[in-house]
């Protein structure tokens, strides 16, 4: 007989619904093949919270209220990263930290566990999106920009909401083993380990125009025609300045060199015209990788996917249903 294993949410108005519910199907799928999580929530106050998408969830008890845990799960928010964190989010975590064998947050729960100071010194993710403001806020956290998930001395982080459940299928095989997990991940219609990190899921490059004159004429050459031959000395030569010089301009207004800021351009359009349906060779040639076995390799590198399993991913979903019936590849 498995060992009981009690796991609490704590949760706030305002909480991404998926961030509670995604792990905790995950754990009671579990409790279909002989785990035993004894799933309960908790809030703040002890009171019912609203969601993200409006519903009550109703809560079992005040976070004051609980005892010894064995983990303890703090969802996110979309107001976690618009104000400072609550008073007493932060607080309820310092007092179940001493409670509990594992600790985990999912999304933008990872700034509550921040800001009660249980991730400093530690690796740790958060949303894609969510990733440069947490490493600005809190320096003390090693934050792992791509990662899914994150394990550092029993403190567990996940990348964006439905990583969630990734991370929870992780706990499950760390409870329970692989066998076990892997028929939960089959019900569920998940992978047991989902390909590439979360970078192959972000938002395109955002290019925010440099202070100066001289940087900003790059960068708009760069964005305006990746394809072209772009080297630092052919840069350096555009800008009027030397290739040393550009570097410094380059790491100082945008923390990036000449090099990365061109392989960024030229993947984002890649991705952009992947998206929009073109052939993975056309696109490699517009975005300026020269070949496509050198579009692979970045994309490969940069997103832990191929060029064309980039595609399948996110090429609209009236076109993979499409290619599903026809057999097109």
């Amino acid at each position: 007989m498995a060992i009981e294993r009690s796991i609490v949410f704590v949760v706030f108005d305002g909480v991404k619904m998926l961030d509670v519910t995604g792990p905790a199907e995950v754990l009671a799928e579990a409790n279909t093949f002989g785990a035993a999580y004894r799933l309960s929530y908790a809030s703040a106050t002890g009171e019912f919270v609203r969601t993200s998408i409006g519903a009550r969830l109703p809560v079992d008890t005040a976070v004051a209220g609980l005892g010894e845990v064995d983990t303890v799960v703090v969802a996110g928010g979309d107001d976690l990263v618009r104000r400072p964190v609550p008073r007493e989010l932060v607080d309820a975590v310092r007092a179940m930290r001493p409670r509990t064998r594992r600790l985990v947050s999912i999304c933008t729960g990872s700034f509550v566990l921040a800001a009660a100071g249980v991730l400093d010194g530690r690796r740790a993710t958060t949303h894609w999106r969510h990733g440069p403001l947490l490493a600005r806020a809190y320096p003390d956290v090693s934050v792992q920009l791509d990662a899914l998930f994150v394990e550092d001395r029993g403190v567990f982080t996940s990348a964006g909401v439905s990583a969630g459940m990734d991370l929870a299928l992780a706990l499950v095989e760390q409870d329970h083993g692989p066998e076990l997990a892997r028929d939960v991940a089959r019900n569920l219609v998940m992978f047991m380990r989902r390909p590439g990190g979360q970078s192959q899921f972000s938002a395109p490059l955002e290019l925010r125009a440099p202070r100066s004159s001289v940087l900003r004429e790059v960068v708009d050459l760069v964005a305006a025609q990746p394809a072209l031959d772009h080297t630092a000395t052919s840069l350096a030569s555009v800008a009027g300045v030397s290739p040393r010089h550009l570097a410094r301009l380059f790491a100082a207004e945008l923390g990036t060199s000449p090099a990365r800021f061109v392989e960024d351009v030229r993947l984002d359009r890649a991705r952009a015209l992947l998206d929009a349906g073109h052939p993975v060779t056309a696109a490699a040639g517009a975005a300026g990788f020269g070949s496509p076995e050198t579009m692979r390799r970045r994309f490969v590198a940069r997103l832990g996917a191929s060029p064309s399993q980039y595609r399948a991913r996110f090429s609209a979903t009236g076109d993979r249903g499409l290619d599903s019936v026809t057999g097109v590849s």
